[in-house]
């Protein structure tokens, strides 16, 4: 019970609250405002490295690469968004900070850490699983066989990765943190 109560009264003080601190693009339908970068199709951008990773075995790794600074730069987006939000409304400096702070780390994970590797490895074991089973399948059918795999997977992932971090974030820093 107190845990619950420093989460809601962290989530109240620092507006963490991955529900509150959005761009004001107009109101949805139910009148709520909209978040630029969780409820429009710029959250595709938080995507992009999921997609490099599941292209990895059929392009060169530049693109790859060029696929993280995509995710990271909307990670980046996010949280200035989220801390600058906090500024505009008076916020202290270091309700301003906590608010970047969680912000840069739930992204980083959630969007770009987790499903990254998580996409990777799957890709990887079934490269080489397809390798072992199906020697005889010319290696360009496996690589996009494990490309579709790849990119099959990220729909299933998203709200898994996304609970796991929340969890992860209120048992550490959101409790080190403090309300």
């Amino acid at each position: 019970q107190n845990v619950v109560a420093s989460k809601v009264a962290l989530s109240e003080a620092f507006s963490v609250d991955r529900r509150r601190g959005n761009i004001q693009m107009g109101e949805n339908e139910s009148g709520s405002s909209v978040d630029i970068y969780r409820d429009t199709p710029v959250r595709f951008l938080g995507y992009a490295n999921e997609v490099g990773e599941a292209f990895r075995a059929l392009v060169h790794v530049r693109w790859v690469r060029l696929s993280y600074v995509v995710a990271s730069g909307y990670v980046l987006a996010d949280t200035q968004d989220k801390a600058g939000k906090e500024l505009k409304n008076g916020a202290a400096m270091s309700k301003v900070g906590i608010a970047a702070m969680d912000t840069l780390v739930w992204q980083a994970f959630a969007s770009v850490i987790v499903p990254g590797f998580f996409i990777n490895r799957l890709c990887a074991a079934s490269l080489f699983g397809l390798a072992k089973a199906l020697p005889t399948v010319a290696e360009s059918s496996r690589k996009w066989a494990v490309t579709g795999i790849g990119l099959g997977s990220i729909p299933f992932i998203i709200h898994p990765i996304d609970n796991l971090v929340h969890k992860v974030m209120d048992n550490t820093t959101r409790k080190w943190i403090g309300p």
